[in-house]
């Protein structure tokens, strides 16, 4: 083995050793699986060996790898998005299913009583019982919609941005927001009253 691959070796070996946990963790808030977090952070690992040749030190490391990270983990997504285009889950099925049941055949609600939780809703996201409910249903929701939900509101991102990690219309990303929401909603008022 020549010199340049010891030491790319080396600096991958010391970058696995100092980055490991935090590129996990991340992984894992992601998509909410440890096999899966751990597949993505053995991957971005990988591509970082074999592209160490690119890195050229304008960035630290870990930037560089989060980078790669964030890419393994819309690439999954992606993939996952053109596989459940074919065969919409059960999950999903179950998504749609669920939240029709809140409109009439006009499309007007059903019910226009709103849950009296909802009028502390400030005072909710700083009750650590009602975040673990909240993570919970979250958790339930098809994967995608979980993936859409999470970066709209926890990561700020962009629909169009979404709409490409995802592979999906404007439309549907929308009708996804929305019924996630609507199923979430409904998830909180029973699991949480």
């Amino acid at each position: 083995m020549d010199a340049i691959k010891v030491d790319s070796k080396l600096t991958v070996e010391n970058w696995v050793n100092e980055y490991s946990d935090g590129l996990y963790s991340w992984a894992f808030y992601k998509t909410s699986s440890k096999e899966t977090a751990e597949d993505l952070v053995q991957d971005t690992f990988l591509a970082a060996y074999n592209k160490i040749d690119s890195f050229k030190g304008n960035s630290q490391p870990k930037t560089w790898l989060f980078s790669i990270l964030n890419n393994k983990i819309i690439d999954y997504y992606r993939l996952n998005a053109k596989t459940t285009k074919k065969t919409v889950s059960l999950s999903e099925d179950k998504g749609y299913e669920i939240s029709e049941g809140f409109f009439d055949e006009s499309e007007n609600w059903k019910s226009t009583t709103i849950n009296p939780i909802w009028n502390q809703d400030e005072e909710l996201l700083d009750n650590p019982e009602f975040n673990i409910v909240l993570k919970h249903c979250m958790d339930d929701l098809p994967e995608n919609w979980n993936f859409a939900i999470n970066s709209k509101y926890l990561t700020n991102k962009k629909a169009d941005e979404i709409c490409q990690d995802l592979n999906i219309t404007v439309s549907n990303y929308w009708q996804i927001i929305h019924r996630a929401k609507l199923l979430l909603k409904k998830c909180l008022e029973l699991k949480w009253v």
